[in-house]
């Protein structure tokens, strides 16, 4: 089979996402460490003697192997490698959001190690339920990775963040220091203090102020991004509003 010639063996990944395909099989979404996003074809998966049905998980590392030249390759094998338990409760609605963030973000076969890395860390402190931080950095390292987050170690005249400054941000521009910008532009962006900026840079963020002001701060960058909202992060909003109307 000439495809064979472009098997790819043993690929680190994670599954981002699952499909029905024809009668029997998968279209899977998936991200692997060396080849970026990749779209696959699961033959057979969804049949109860398939061995996939009980591997093709997502949140978890997997090894996966498959061929073809086409954009839409098909899954040759699959081997679940363990390191942590799938997330439960509020925590599968993180992951769930990591996910959905991953698949809009990032382009087809487009080779991120660092993006894989960093979500391989943030799923494994997902699963242990301590994660608030981690997902900023994961935010963060998406943003940066992919060339659309600011550069925040710096001002817009190339000068040093200053922790005791507090600067104005908006998408696809430097931080400016509030001090050298009109108070009626303010609420186009945000007012984020230095100190929290080197945080977010750093990955140490600390205080509650510095999460809340760090998560202000890819809030924005996200929806600027995905205009047409993040799914999973409005399921989550729903049910804490349900949750709170019945408590």
């Amino acid at each position: 089979m000439p495809a064979l010639a472009n098997r790819i063996n043993h690929q680190p990944a994670f599954l981002l996402a699952t499909r029905p395909w024809r009668e029997s099989s998968l279209s899977i979404e998936v991200f692997s460490r060396d080849y970026g996003r990749i779209s696959l074809i699961a033959r057979s998966a969804r049949k109860r003697q398939s061995e996939l049905r009980g591997i093709l998980t997502p949140f978890v590392p997997l090894s996966l192997s498959w061929y073809g030249q086409q954009e839409l390759k098909i899954l040759h094998r699959a081997q679940w490698m363990g390191g942590w338990p799938q997330p439960q409760n509020q925590s599968l609605f993180s992951a769930l959001y990591v996910n959905e963030l991953v698949q809009k973000l990032t382009a087809r076969e487009d080779p991120s190690p660092a993006i894989y890395q960093a979500l391989y860390t943030v799923l494994q402190h997902i699963s242990q339920g301590e994660h608030l931080a981690q997902l900023r950095y994961f935010e963060w390292t998406l943003l940066k990775s992919l060339g659309i987050a600011p550069d925040i170690s710096q001002d817009q005249h190339a000068k040093p963040i200053d922790t005791d400054q507090s600067y104005w941000l908006r998408p696809e521009h430097a931080p400016r220091r509030v001090a050298d910008t009109p108070s009626e532009t303010h609420e186009q962006g945000l007012i984020i203090r230095g100190q929290t900026l080197q945080a977010l840079t750093k990955h140490n963020l600390q205080t509650q102020e510095e999460h809340n002001e760090a998560l202000r701060l890819t809030r924005m960058l996200l929806d600027f991004r995905l205009p047409e909202g993040i799914h999973s992060r409005r399921i989550l909003q729903q049910l804490q509003n349900f949750i709170n109307k019945n408590t």
